[in-house]
């Protein structure tokens, strides 16, 4: 089963110009966010990344950037993992403002 987090919220960016082709992303990031096209890596489910912050890491050209740990979706994985609510007051989509969770 495929993992969906929260729609639209992520801190993922891929730099097309910057990217080799290496498909480094694709072998190291465990919700198949990223496939392979014309040689190129593109970002085929956007709301699958849970910012665990793998294809970044593993980006020696530094095409991917992602603010591993934060966001609504760590917010909700934290919560999870200590069966209580999500804090979703350290979401940070932007702006305080912007209502993402």
């Amino acid at each position: 089963m495929i993992h969906r987090y929260l729609d639209g919220v992520q801190s993922l960016t891929l730099i097309e110009e910057k990217c080799t082709g290496c498909g480094r992303c694709t072998e190291v990031c465990p919700h198949a966010v990223f496939e392979l096209v014309d040689r190129k890596a593109v970002i085929v489910a956007f709301d699958r990344c849970m910012e665990c912050g793998a294809c970044a890491q593993n980006c020696i050209f530094g095409a991917i950037t992602v603010r591993a740990g934060v966001g609504c979706a760590a917010a909700m994985l934290d919560g999870i993992i200590t069966k209580g609510d999500p804090d979703l007051g350290s979401c940070d989509c932007g702006t305080s403002s912007s209502g993402c969770c």
